[in-house]
């Protein structure tokens, strides 16, 4: 099919979704559409509501932005007309629908930026809908999509490729509505305390720290309230929790033939204030003094370098491809686990992979130019 003639491409920024993750989506949203420049890209903003219809979202970062004081943002029906996406490889053109008038094409879409974080939107769900229509996107295809938003597979796979995680269990409904007792003895023997938490969930939305056995239950449950799917991870002695930017880059090679190489950020790490036990979601986004995130991190020679070397095993161990952000625990014997893989990051201009990029010379806006240009030279198909 040939590349589109006009002078701006078009991005659809499509965000919200069906996850519990709504809102971080929402104020994703927002500092993505304060940033992208106008003048090079043709921005259609595209919401999704928690039951799933798409509307043609208002193109106001205030709007969807997380404020103190404020309800967290949330798409609705009646935020714009509805959106029709196509699903053939012959038809890029998205079409609004309005009750009691006919279809109207918004255009052809060049390439979508896919905002949406957790189940519905980041796991594959949404990749695959773009793959069936064939149209570009940014970030990773419907496999590494999957497997990375899942951390139990996400650990299986990293395990089976030699990289350094933590003991964990996953703990299926069926399993524990059968024989709870089973999976408590599975629990303990990752010794206490431990870490539970929805396995295809992020923002830390469910998460529990466990001190003991009469704890385990509830936190399963407000898990599982989340993912019927909980995965439980033993703690890891006094960590730091460190954060890797991964950006893939254009680079001509042999024969003159261009493709995408990844290349790994400076090293940031999570300071969680006095008073949290964890990097929990409130301090994420509610509480402002709750953490420090430093970028890059002050860390003991050579730490940084096996950190961004892991990282990129990391991300060709999953099969990412665009971006994504790289998360580890440094113990307190000075090893390296790998604690997950976001394949679409927080992309606020104050979020941890914006500001590792900023601190290794690549400011926000460029930031979203890379990654879109990433998308609109990566073909469509299997590749």
């Amino acid at each position: 099919m040939a590349e589109p003639q006009r002078e701006r491409p078009r991005v659809a920024v499509v965000f919200g979704g069906r996850s519990s993750e709504h809102a971080i989506s929402c104020a994703t949203a927002a500092g993505v559409l304060a940033a992208l420049d106008r003048s090079q890209w043709d921005v259609v903003p595209v919401g999704v509501t928690p039951t799933g219809h798409w509307v043609l979202a208002e193109d106001d970062p205030a709007r969807w932005s997380i404020r103190e004081g404020a309800p967290l943002p949330e798409v609705g029906p009646g935020d714009g007309p509805g959106v029709v996406v196509p699903v053939a490889t012959d038809d890029r053109a998205l079409r609004v629908s309005e009750p009691g008038r006919p279809p109207r094409e918004l255009g052809d879409v060049d390439v979508v930026l896919p905002l949406l974080h957790g189940p519905y939107g980041e796991d594959g769900t949404l990749q695959g809908l773009l793959e069936l229509g064939d149209v570009r996107y940014a970030g990773s295809g419907v496999l590494a999509s999957a497997l990375s938003m899942d951390k139990g597979f996400t650990r299986t796979v990293l395990a089976a490729a030699g990289l350094p995680v933590g003991p964990w269990v996953t703990l299926l409904a069926h399993q524990w509505e059968a024989d709870r007792a089973a999976c408590e003895q599975r629990v303990a023997a990752l010794g206490w305390p431990v870490f539970v938490k929805p396995s295809r969930a992020g923002s830390s939305m469910g998460v529990s720290k466990v001190a003991g056995p009469a704890e385990l239950a509830a936190a399963v449950e407000l898990a599982a309230s989340h993912d019927p799917k909980v995965v439980v991870e033993a703690a890891v002695a006094s960590p730091r929790e460190l954060e890797v930017g991964v950006l893939e880059e254009l680079v001509q090679g042999a024969g003159g033939r261009v493709r995408p190489e990844p290349r790994a950020s400076v090293v940031g790490e999570v300071v969680v204030g006095a008073g949290r036990d964890f990097y929990d979601f409130e301090a994420k986004y509610l509480d402002d003094g709750a953490v420090r995130l430093d970028s890059p991190a002050d860390l003991p020679a050579g730490v940084a370098d096996r950190a961004r070397a892991l990282a990129l095993e990391v991300f060709a161990a999953v099969g990412a491809e665009g971006l994504a952000r790289v998360d580890l625990f440094l113990d307190a014997d000075g090893q390296l686990l790998v604690n997950e893989v976001n394949t679409m990051p927080g992309f606020t201009a104050s979020s941890m992979f914006p500001r590792l990029w900023a601190a290794s010379g690549l400011a926000y806006p460029q930031l979203l130019d890379r990654v879109l240009r990433l998308a609109l030279a990566r073909p469509t198909g299997l590749r």
